[in-house]
């Protein structure tokens, strides 16, 4: 049996649904324009530098889940997804989770963002098991921390090795998609590390540890069947 993994941001999707639902809300006038815009953009270049604070940028991230009423925040949440996750999902996303379909593998997503906002994004891709940083919820409340272990760069391999070791069965191989340097840790863990339209950094890791590259954003099948 295989197993693969799919990071999210940039690599299923041609966008980073963290950064957009944070723009949406703007948008929506859901919080202060002006503090939270100038946040979203100072975690956006922390995380692309790899400096990222996971859990002050979950305080950040999870802020409108505490302020907002929930009936509120997931008809927010419904729209967003509609309207700005389904136009940026990458060209072959599908085509590739239906090859590991039929190929008969396990899927998973593995993503640092929290799953207030990927789970209804992996249910649109047809995707059953997600490992997403978990909020907090105490008394049926979000207190804005993380629960658990985030799933965010050595986090994922810890993440990842529990996953595996809660199914029934045995994986004789692990295969991982990721577009970003962050996620190198469980790249170099896993039996097949592929990068997805990678950042430099990874794009780098790549050829020098001899990894396929490969675009999910173009016309054609980006594997070889």
């Amino acid at each position: 049996m295989q197993l693969t993994f799919f990071d999210l941001d940039q690599t299923l999707l041609s966008g980073d649904s963290d950064y957009e639902w944070n723009r949406f809300l703007l948008e929506e006038g859901a919080v202060d324009r002006e503090r939270y815009a100038a946040a979203n953009e100072r975690f956006a270049g922390d995380y692309a530098a790899g400096v990222l604070d996971i859990h002050a940028y979950q305080r950040f991230a999870l802020q409108p889940l505490i302020d907002i009423p929930y009936a509120e925040i997931t008809a927010l949440r419904a729209r967003f997804v509609e309207q700005r996750i389904e136009p940026v999902i990458a060209a072959q996303a599908r085509a590739v989770l239906d090859h590991h379909r039929a190929r008969g593998d396990t899927i998973a997503i593995i993503t640092a963002t929290n799953r207030f906002i990927t789970e209804p994004i992996a249910t649109r891709l047809g995707v059953d098991h997600l490992i997403a940083t978990e909020p907090e919820i105490v008394d049926g409340i979000y207190t804005g921390a993380i629960a658990g272990t985030p799933s965010f760069q050595d986090g994922k391999i810890e993440r990842a090795k529990a996953f595996v070791a809660d199914q029934d069965t045995t994986f004789d191989h692990i295969t991982f998609y990721s577009d970003s340097h962050n996620d190198l840790p469980l790249l170099r863990w896993a039996d097949t590390a592929i990068a997805v339209d990678p950042d430099e950094r990874l794009a780098a890791a790549a050829r020098q540890a001899g990894w396929p590259i490969v675009t999910f954003r173009g016309s054609q099948w980006p594997l070889p069947v």
